[in-house]
């Protein structure tokens, strides 16, 4: 049980590390990530409407999320860089909550998992709808940002189990 408690990122003398993936096998890999972000009906129609002052909330945020996931290792010390092959970000409006679910899907091929440039895209594009929209509604909360699913590598399949 200690040995799966182990974290890898940090060596014998307790100082932080980047971990050598060099003798990992390539593997397919796929992370999903999903958050949401709450707000007013009122900021919620105007986003859905596309009547905000700075444009396109939902599509703007989508792009930042994919440049975000992206650049993941410029904004994570420990994170490997590695050929993203695909990035789909889902902004989604649900009035019943007043809130946009924000669901990201990382692919590529490599030694490391795509976890950390899901959980990126996701908290950019709802920092990106949070920017866009601020003037008209500060009191918007980002939450439940979370790995909702990964596949591929040696610790195989991940889905997060449902707590309703």
């Amino acid at each position: 049980m200690a040995d799966e408690m182990k974290l890898t990122h940090i060596n014998e003398s307790g100082e932080a590390r980047m971990v050598d993936v060099g003798n990992k096998d390539d593997t397919r890999r796929v992370a999903i990530a999903e958050g949401h972000i709450t707000m007013t009906p009122e900021t919620l129609k105007l986003i859905m409407d596309n009547r905000a002052a700075k444009g396109d909330v939902l599509g703007v945020a989508r792009i930042a999320g994919i440049m975000a996931a992206k650049k993941t290792p410029d904004f994570i010390p420990l994170c490997h860089t590695i050929p993203v092959h695909s990035v789909e970000v889902n902004l989604v409006p649900d009035e019943k909550t007043s809130s946009v679910l924000i669901n990201a899907t990382v692919v590529t091929t490599g030694k490391t998992g795509v976890e950390m440039e899901a959980l990126t895209a996701v908290s950019v594009a709802g920092l990106t709808v949070y920017d866009m929209v601020k003037a008209v509604d500060r009191a918007m909360v980002i939450s439940n940002i979370t790995l909702v699913e990964k596949k591929g590598g040696k610790s195989g399949h991940y889905v997060k189990q449902k707590t309703d």
